[in-house]
């Protein structure tokens, strides 16, 4: 396990070069001048020159991109150019917000996403089997931003139950938990109720039958736990939807993390603050592919890593 730790830990090295090459070509490709926007409207072209050579854009781009990584091998990702803070530092103080949003949104994909599965798949070609899979189509159909407006505009401006938007108590959390993890839990729901069938179908599980068990428990301890799998897979991958999914989510309430805090940073061309926010982005999904594969052991005891 160690040694496999080490080689998963040793792989993310190239990953990450290729992502600060990536972000950095990217962005600066993209068409606007930084300068421009940061010197506003009416600015002389002298005055837009001076502040592209104060903030290093007027050097060659591989110099800024050397630079750029020097510095964040270092752990520094520079100043904003906006508020002139330290990137690493606004980060530190909005990210908590951002994985607290994302903890719950997969907690939500969960425990809606694996338990309709299973009842669909259980239920198979009923009247619950029909409903849950009118439902997923529509989650998979439904953009996350859209769900949670109708969610704000029932909940919070007509019934008045929960609040518009912001961040503070357990209440602010809900609705925009529910608008991202639902979306997820559509396709988490298709991809459980496959796997069960597929897996209710092998010898093992007749035999189980065979001995006298239980549904519940050839459910439960046998079929689910093989069926497990590609829905862990399907799982980590979603990791990635629910932090691109914060960005909108987090700016339709609102809330005060990385992603609402990105939206404004990227039409106001903060270059510091864009590519740092995308390379933690990258570095936190590479992580969590690496505790996704890990887990498989977990659920499954074959599996050894080597």
């Amino acid at each position: 396990m160690s040694q496999y730790l080490g080689n998963r830990l040793l792989q993310l090295i190239p990953l990450a070069i290729i992502v600060t090459l990536l972000i950095f070509t990217i962005f600066h490709v993209l068409p606007g001048d930084a300068a421009a926007i940061f010197a506003s409207e009416g600015a002389s072209p002298e005055t837009v020159e001076l502040i592209r050579s104060r903030l290093g854009l007027d050097r060659p781009l591989h110099v800024q991109y050397l630079d750029w990584v020097s510095n964040l091998l270092r752990g520094d990702m520079g100043n904003s150019f906006l508020d002139d803070r330290p990137v690493l530092q606004v980060l530190a103080n909005r990210f908590p917000a951002t994985l607290y949003l994302a903890l719950a949104s997969m907690l939500v994909t969960i425990v809606i996403g694996v338990p309709a599965g299973v009842v669909s798949a259980v239920k198979q070609n009923t009247i619950w089997d029909r409903v849950a899979r009118i439902v997923s189509l529509i989650g998979l159909s439904m953009p996350s931003f859209w769900f949670g407006l109708i969610l704000l505009l029932i909940f919070s401006y007509h019934l008045k139950w929960l609040p518009l938007g912001g961040y503070g108590s357990w209440k602010h959390v809900i609705l925009p938990a529910l608008a991202l993890g639902t979306t997820l839990a559509a396709t988490v729901m298709r991809l459980t109720r496959s796997s069960v069938l597929e897996v209710a179908r092998e010898d093992f599980v007749r035999t189980a039958r065979a001995k006298g068990l239980s549904e519940p428990k050839v459910i439960y301890k046998h079929v689910l736990r093989n069926a497990l799998i590609p829905v862990i897979t399907i799982t980590g991958l979603q990791a990635g939807a629910l932090l691109g999914g914060t960005v909108v989510t987090e700016t339709v309430f609102r809330w005060p993390g990385v992603g609402f805090l990105l939206y404004d940073r990227m039409i106001n061309r903060d270059v510091p603050f864009v590519m740092g926010s995308l390379f933690v982005f990258a570095v936190v999904l590479g992580l969590i592919n690496l505790i996704t594969d890990l887990s498989y052991a977990l659920v499954d005891p074959r599996i050894r890593y080597s």
